[in-house]
């Protein structure tokens, strides 16, 4: 099977064209502060024609279009449902009809999360496995399951797949989503400069020479021995690892995988959620499988395969 892929984050879009388990071709562009869904819709048809040679495939080379976005889906409806903050509009904008009429191909829309589990399952760390919980690092902490080899949607689209809006901490920081202490309130990357800016002592550190700080900032000063970002970088972790439990006594799975920008530091991160989870997690069956994902950026482009296949079936 061929078609096209579209990874849809809050500030980058990743486009490509898939065959089977191959990104045949793929360019990214920058959507930082796009804020619309609509107003970025022409330059994703016209990254779609640049990747099929100067057009647009007709159906019987490209079985489709897969979209994974960074809101609640509804896949079955092909529709955005509940946004956060990202895409404002995205629940106003007929995708179906817009990838008719733009590109002359059906397309089907899922959430970002679920999208990129499915690549996992598919061609990267989840060969094998048919209860999978994913675990995805990054701007936002997205948390999404498999079980007996299926997404987990639910009759309101968002069973299993915000994760990381599991409350980690009652009386916790403010979420985006309304509640209180949500693990994306606590250790993200839109959260972190807020945690950083709010701890005891910072003043002496040296992550206050970072104008931007990053999960790349905090687990670099924390290697060479910052006092302040090691406990920054231990709290997220411990907040990651409870997310990992929380979501292994809630879905079962045999294996969890991690994902997302943050797993660049994966030998700081792997280990202790891998102990963590086995120390704690209940699971008198045995014990689960702890893995980084394989895929990296590529994981949601090949999720495109089983998802369009799955949609047609």
């Amino acid at each position: 099977m061929k078609c096209f892929s579209i990874d849809l984050g809050g500030t980058h879009a990743t486009c490509g064209l898939v065959e089977d388990d191959r990104i045949l071709a793929s360019e990214t562009l920058d959507v930082e502060n796009a804020g619309s869904l609509a107003r970025i819709l022409p330059r994703l048809a016209e990254s779609l024609k640049r990747l099929g040679g100067g057009k647009i495939p007709h159906e019987g080379e490209v079985s489709g279009v897969a979209i994974g976005l960074p809101v609640i889906v509804d896949f079955y409806r092909g529709k955005a449902l509940g946004c956060n903050g990202k895409y404002f509009d995205s629940h106003e904008v007929d995708l179906q009809s817009w990838g008719q009429e733009s590109l002359g191909l059906p397309l089907f829309v899922e959430n970002d999360a679920r999208m990129a589990l499915l690549g996992e399952a598919y061609a990267g760390a989840g060969r094998g496995f048919r209860d999978i919980v994913m675990i995805t690092l990054g701007t936002g902490i997205g948390g999404v399951a498999m079980i007996e080899g299926k997404l987990l949607r639910g009759k309101h689209a968002q069973a299993g797949c915000i994760g990381g809006h599991l409350p980690v901490k009652f009386d916790g920081r403010k979420c985006t989503c309304g509640a209180v202490g949500c693990a994306e309130a606590e250790a993200s990357g839109w959260s972190l400069p807020l945690i950083v800016n709010e701890w005891t002592g910072i003043a002496d550190s040296s992550l206050c020479r970072y104008e931007n700080i990053g999960f790349r900032e905090l687990f670099r000063e924390a290697a060479r021995g910052d006092r302040s970002a090691c406990e920054i970088r231990d709290r997220c972790l411990r907040v990651w690892a409870a997310v990992a439990v929380g979501l292994v006594h809630a879905y079962d799975p045999e294996i969890v995988i991690l994902g997302g920008g943050v797993m660049k530091s994966a030998d700081a991160i792997l280990p202790y959620i891998k102990s963590h989870v086995q120390k704690y997690a209940w699971t008198p069956w045995g014990k689960v499988e702890v893995r980084a994902a394989e895929l990296g950026d590529n994981a949601a482009l090949l999720g495109a395969i089983p998802m369009v296949a799955e949609a047609k079936a």
